[in-house]
């Protein structure tokens, strides 16, 4: 049964999210929700609407590594080349975890898209925008909360822009691209 954190990394992402005027409905789990696929288990969602929050980072004007959170729908991942582009930065790559959580102040699988300890650039996957809500890690590997989007690119101040992966079309003609790159059907009833 799901309970309400009191803990001091889901209480700064609360906390952030209240000097913006929103309300946040942190939900904990004694199950992790570390991934995306146990996230979207834990609270009952499709895989798409799980909101990832991976840091990337680029070399910053004092060659110390400069962050960029990507918030990425749980169906998909992100293309370096596509992110590269948007962030006009050659030299992007995946943060080590080591640097994710100096960089953030949160451990990989329990980072959220707000309460950082320092300022970060911030882009959106548009693909999660075609949920009435998604669900974000909100500090901790169990603690989560469900957002509309639109609240949700407000809150991270983030940038909306295309960074997921496409299928190549040799997949797609194969019929590969599910295998690759799955994307859950809507659950709606008709």
């Amino acid at each position: 049964m799901p309970n309400t954190p009191d803990h001091p990394a889901v209480r700064r992402v609360v906390e952030a999210a209240a000097r913006k005027g929103v309300t946040l409905d942190v939900t904990t789990f004694s199950e992790s929700t570390h991934t995306a696929s146990e996230a979207a288990a834990a609270v009952g969602a499709e895989l798409g609407q799980i909101v990832k929050s991976l840091v990337f980072v680029s070399n910053g004007e004092d060659g110390l590594p400069e962050p960029i959170l990507c918030l990425v729908s749980g169906t998909n991942r992100v293309d370096l080349g596509r992110l590269a582009a948007v962030t006009g930065r050659s030299d992007v790559r995946r943060a080590t975890a080591r640097e994710a959580n100096e960089l953030s102040g949160f451990v990989i699988g329990g980072i959220p898209p707000l309460g950082h300890g320092r300022a970060m650039r911030v882009i959106m996957d548009p693909d999660l925008g075609r949920f009435p809500e998604v669900w974000a890690a909100a500090g901790t590997a169990t603690a989560v909360f469900p957002v509309p989007p639109a609240t949700l690119r407000i809150l991270a101040n983030a940038t909306v822009a295309p960074i997921a992966e496409q299928p190549r079309v040799a997949d797609v003609e194969a019929g590969l691209d599910d295998l690759i790159r799955p994307i859950a059907a809507p659950t709606r009833g008709a």
